[in-house]
């Protein structure tokens, strides 16, 4: 059965997508702890990160690094931080998350966001890439 990851890339769930190639998919988490947190996964549906084969592991983190860094010229913050927990959806993805204090790194404070200001943020990582 698809994970609800493997349903956003086919566009059966919609997302606020900030990059795409071949394999990978990067797009805005939807209960974000801070402003511009995106969501990189392969496209390939695998459940732990460690688990991917070694050159779609490389192939994520380089992808992500791409997408950090548009993320921070886009959204002010101190600096991104990522991190890979992986139990809410069994895809491997890696959080990226402008960071202003540790505790937007902690998964306890949400940020609501209306729907424009998801695609304004979406559009602005889009525009650094």
């Amino acid at each position: 059965m698809a994970t609800l990851f493997t349903k956003i890339i086919s566009g059966e769930i919609p997302s606020y997508k900030v990059a795409e190639t071949e394999d990978f998919f990067a797009f805005l988490d939807i209960n974000p702890n801070s402003k511009g947190h995106t969501l990189c996964i392969p496209k390939k549906e695998v459940d732990k990160i460690f688990d991917l084969d070694a050159n779609t592991y490389n192939g994520l983190m380089q992808f992500s690094r791409k997408v950090a860094i548009a993320l921070e010229k886009a959204v002010p913050c101190e600096r991104v931080g990522m991190s890979v927990i992986g139990l809410e959806v069994p895809h491997a993805h890696v959080h990226l998350i402008p960071l202003h204090s540790m505790d937007d790194a902690r998964f306890s404070h949400k940020q609501k966001l209306d729907p424009q200001e998801f695609e304004t943020i979406a559009k602005a990582i889009a525009s650094h890439l």
